[in-house]
């Protein structure tokens, strides 16, 4: 496995080795050891997966304290541009976000710590795949519009995307951080 680092504290992109034959191929998604040689000593308590067509946008989600989420999220069939906010208000890159493709070819992974908003746009038809390091809590659960305009997330070739009702109606990203400075 191939950790590298994003430029965002704690947040990795993760390859892994893939061991090929005239069979088809093996990889491992994940091994404790390996991931706490980087730092992450998280313990995974959840897993969840979804199906999204192409052009499907999810987020951008998050759960608030005390119950933030860490993920390790991935393409296991399809593509999606993965995207990020850094909600960290001590952090270095507050505010600004990351992005990465994610896909079935490359079985590449992204692990975000607690602390970041997370959303992904569906570049074909997609399963995606998120082991959580804390359970579903509904009450904690908050978002950051998917198009904030102070955020200016470069979605890129983005026409008509299909997105929830709930995912519309999620706030700008002002208005969350004052949500979260204020408990």
């Amino acid at each position: 496995m191939k950790f590298t680092e994003t430029g965002f504290d704690g947040l990795w992109e993760i390859k892994p080795s893939i061991f090929e034959d005239h069979r088809g191929y093996f990889m491992e998604s994940f091994q404790s050891r390996l991931f706490r040689e980087v730092g992450i000593t998280d313990l995974f308590v959840q897993d969840n997966r979804s199906f999204s067509k192409k052009g499907v946008l999810r987020g951008l989600h998050f759960q608030k304290a005390p119950h933030e989420q860490g993920k390790l999220v991935g393409a296991t069939s399809g593509s999606v541009l993965d995207v990020v906010v850094d909600l960290r208000p001590d952090s270095r890159t507050f505010g600004k976000y990351y992005k990465c493709l994610l896909d079935d070819r490359q079985h590449n992974m992204l692990y975000v710590p607690a602390g970041f908003a997370h959303g992904f746009l569906a570049l074909e038809d997609s399963l995606f795949t998120y082991k959580c390091t804390e359970f579903y809590h509904k009450e904690s659960e908050m978002g950051i519009f998917w198009n904030d305009p102070q955020l200016d997330i470069d979605w890129g070739d983005l026409s008509n995307p299909i997105i929830s009702e709930k995912d519309q109606a999620l706030p700008g990203f002002q208005e969350v951080v004052k949500i979260l400075a204020h408990g």
